[in-house]
């Protein structure tokens, strides 16, 4: 698309339809997502983030003791929220989109017609998740066919809602053959969403998080996102601490305790305050403040793990989620975060249309201070109500330097998505590894319960015997990752203008940078 002269958004848009249709366990129409975005001199944030449907209420997970249903809010109908990804692309396309809008969705519609050949990890994953959706949605039905053969994986009714939204836009989507097709859908099975939700979706352009860190300017996620907030206080709290971490090896012993007692702390603010800001008032300037931050940063132990009952708010989520930057010849940017939540979300594909829906609702808080899907604890802030976005932490961020783009990055992981972009910024920004090194390097996590664990991933292992040893020396249970959390994508530019790019190695993404013909630079849309 770059080649063809499109522009970063026109590249972003046609490859969020095509994972859409080859990467199912997270590539979406049925859910919904964020864009940070550098267009020109704007600095925008895309919310397209789901919606609850308008029949949900705050208890309907729970059964009559007030006690959580197990899985209620994980698999089937009533676990989607209203998709936002269709009209969030619409969205993005008509404000910043140079190429005409069908020739974008053109690559989706000709993978799903004439199919395409799984990778050995989506054969293997869509094998792993078939007990999980048995008997409880049509999963099966639409998947169990994936083999490991080289037979093309086609996918005719998907091919089909692609066509109608390739000729009415997000129209295409919300109302018409597609809307009737969900309503149905979730009649079948018991669902909430109505064509009323559908038809009142809309995405929200936001101003984003803009906060100094050293010489640079961090642009991410603001609210209903918790990433930007916990990113900015991960970033600033650490340099607070800065003679603490002066001369500590990457993932050392000391390093990995140091992040962690920091981490106690950003998942306690984000539990108590965060949530839609539509609803509810987030104190955004005062979680970032320095004079906070310096404070909250005395609380940090440095020999010992801080406990649960010392670990309060500060003020008086699937890992299967997938991100891709991209930068284009003019220097737009790009970072896209876009999710199902769970991996294929709710397991739920809509008869006739050939997509997933999103399991979201587990998102929100079923019910103050029970963990979700991801561990992650919350409260009223985040409690469900209809039309309210749930708490994210998807963390699509940019690095600024004179207002040129430095860093562009972001990754999927549920809760463990905005320690892992803190990890390799300060990988690179710090420890001075090159992109790759710093997107492969091993990434570790503490989601303040319980208050002695340290997750680490599976792909590059956490450290030495030495690590281990001194991380359990000082009370820590330190425990392999059941899954890779986290699939990092990294564009960095260096202060001579040099750009580098890599992909995650736990994943199967890709990262290119290739020159684009002088003709194809003069046809990109400004920003309007």
């Amino acid at each position: 698309m770059l080649r063809s002269g499109g522009n970063a958004v026109d590249a972003a848009v046609a490859t969020a339809f095509v994972l859409a249709v080859t990467f199912p366990e997270a590539g979406n129409l049925g859910g919904g997502g964020f864009v940070t975005l550098k267009f020109g001199e704007d600095l925008r944030f895309l919310d397209f983030r789901e919606v609850a449907p308008q029949a949900a209420t705050r208890d309907m997970y729970l059964d009559a003791t007030g006690k959580p249903i197990p899985g209620a809010s994980l698999i089937g109908h009533r676990a989607a929220g209203v998709p936002g990804t269709v009209a969030g692309l619409w969205a993005l396309h008509q404000r910043y989109g140079s190429r005409p809008w069908r020739e974008l969705v053109q690559p989706a519609i000709r993978l799903a017609r004439e199919g395409f050949v799984p990778e050995p990890a989506l054969v293997e994953i869509i094998k792993e998740s078939l007990p999980d959706y048995a008997g409880k949605t049509n999963f099966a039905r639409y998947f169990a066919a994936v083999g490991g053969t080289a037979k093309p994986f086609r996918q005719a009714e998907l091919a089909r809602t692609l066509q109608r939204i390739a000729e009415r836009g997000a129209a295409g989507f919300y109302t018409g053959r597609t809307a009737d097709l969900i309503a149905a859908e979730m009649r079948r099975g018991g669902g909430l969403i109505t064509p009323e939700d559908l038809a009142a979706y809309r995405p929200q352009w936001r101003d984003p998080l803009l906060a100094r860190w050293r010489e640079f300017t961090l642009v991410s996620a603001p609210p209903p996102s918790s990433g930007g907030i916990a990113l900015v206080q991960l970033l600033r709290t650490k340099d607070v601490r800065a003679a603490d971490f002066a001369g500590l090896p990457h993932n050392s012993a000391g390093y990995v305790h140091l992040v962690a007692e920091i981490s106690k702390r950003v998942f306690a603010d984000r539990a108590e305050y965060l949530g839609d800001p539509d609803f509810v008032a987030v104190p955004v300037a005062r979680l970032i403040d320095p004079d906070y931050l310096q404070r909250r940063a005395a609380e940090v132990r440095v020999d010992a793990i801080s406990q649960l009952p010392v670990v309060k708010p500060g003020l008086a989520e699937s890992t299967n989620t997938t991100h891709f930057s991209i930068l284009d010849a003019a220097g737009n940017a790009i970072a896209l975060t876009y999710t199902l939540n769970g991996g294929f979300g709710s397991g739920v594909v809509v008869e006739g249309a050939g997509f997933l829906l999103n399991n979201e609702m587990d998102d929100f808080s079923t019910k103050p201070g029970v963990p979700n899907l991801f561990g992650v604890v919350g409260g009223k802030a985040n409690e469900i109500a209809p039309g309210k976005r749930m708490l994210s932490s998807m963390t699509p961020s940019l690095l600024l330097s004179d207002g040129q783009v430095r860093m562009i990055v972001g990754t999927p992981g549920g809760s463990t998505i905005f320690t892992a972009v803190f990890q390799t910024i300060i990988n690179r920004v710090d420890f001075g590894m090159d992109a790759a090194a710093a997107v492969g390097a091993s990434r570790f996590h503490h989601p303040l319960l319980p208050p002695n664990l340290i997750v680490h991933s599976r792909c590059c292992k956490l450290g030495d015997a030495d690590t281990l040893t001194g991380l359990q020396s000082l009370g820590y249970e330190v425990r392999e990752s059941p899954w890779e959390f986290g699939d990092m994508q990294l564009i960095d530019v260096d202060a001579t203008g040099r750009v580098t790019a890599a992909a995650d190695p736990r994943g199967r993404g890709t990262s290119r940078v290739f020159e684009v013909p002088p003709e194809a630079l003069s046809g990109g849309r400004q920003a309007r």
